[in-house]
């Protein structure tokens, strides 16, 4: 009879020691696991700090500050208790710390809404869609979940209106906490709907600048190989259909008459730029280039919709 596979060892409390010390301990439990990571941090080292972070009440930037900092017995206690649920449950960091970083900014985050990491969030900070994006204009973002892409275009364009829809509910009831937690109740309209069902029919004084989006586009095949971190978050925010791009075809389609002239449409598409080709082969866009390359994010401008 073949031995049966050991389980990963799991952390334990010690004496007190220093973020750095804690950070090591951590990561060297969670790399030995077979944890699947990309939900707001790239590998073990980065998901240990998360959690080191998340128990001293500081960003994981200022924790990178303050290495020699020591944790109390109980703080490591409960980082090594965060760090044993993450290995036994294989969902996502930041559904078990309720909690999630997007370009340094940070958003509640439940099972209710995907982890926010979209590329988009890159061109947002770094002020790439400025050009497409007057100084008083008008931001949609379609699928919005927690609201993070219509929050941190808030806070990089403050003249700016946004509106943001979802078609879950429980999603929307996260963005309006987001809203709340950052000060944009007032700023940023939450409408609940199918796309841009949400939205009263166009007209030329209610379209947008800019339509940003970062809709479900994984391919039914990529769905049935996701790992269980994928798993655990909303299937209806993740699949786009058998090629990726039923939601996006609907987007396309629907995008011209809520656009003003010189709008544009933001859309990423993961890893499904062969698909995207295929589906649009006539359609000018602008590759978007982002930290995972550039074929990650498009942009078509509103002329070439039309």
């Amino acid at each position: 009879m073949d031995p049966e596979p050991l389980a990963p060892q799991q952390p334990s409390a010690a004496n007190p020691i220093s973020i750095e010390a804690c950070c090591q301990q951590l990561a060297t439990q969670l790399a030995m696991a077979n944890l699947h990571f990309g939900h707001g941090a790239i590998d073990a080292q980065s998901e240990a700090l998360w959690i080191v972070s998340k128990e001293l009440g500081l960003s994981p930037s200022a924790a990178l500050e303050q290495m020699h900092t020591e944790l109390t017995t109980a703080q490591q206690a409960h980082a090594l208790a965060i760090a044993t649920e993450r290995i036994r449950s294989r969902k996502p960091l930041a559904y078990l710390l309720e909690e999630a970083w997007l370009m340094g900014v940070p958003f509640d985050c439940n099972e209710q809404s995907i982890v926010p990491r979209s590329f988009i969030a890159e061109l947002i900070t770094s002020g790439d869609i400025e050009p497409w994006l007057p100084a008083d204009g008008k931001v949609l973002d379609l699928c919005t979940g927690n609201g993070s892409l219509a929050i941190l275009a808030a806070l990089a364009c403050p003249d700016i209106r946004v509106t943001a829809c979802d078609i879950s509910m429980p999603a929307l009831a996260l963005a309006a906490r987001n809203l709340k937690r950052h000060g944009f109740s007032e700023q940023i309209e939450l409408l609940h709907g199918d796309l841009f069902d949400a939205l009263p029919d166009p007209n030329e004084e209610e379209r947008f600048d800019l339509i940003i989006c970062n809709p479900p586009y994984v391919n039914d095949a990529s769905m049935q190989a996701l790992p269980a971190e994928y798993q655990a978050e909303p299937a209806i925010a993740l699949a786009g259909g058998s090629d990726g791009m039923n939601l996006i075809r609907r987007i396309i389609d629907a995008a011209p008459d809520y656009l003003n002239e010189r709008g544009a449409l933001l859309i990423e598409i993961g890893n499904e730029a062969e698909h995207f080709h295929l589906a649009f082969p006539q359609i000018p866009v602008i590759w978007m280039e982002v930290s995972a390359g550039n074929q990650q994010v498009i942009l078509i401008q509103a002329e070439d919709l039309r």
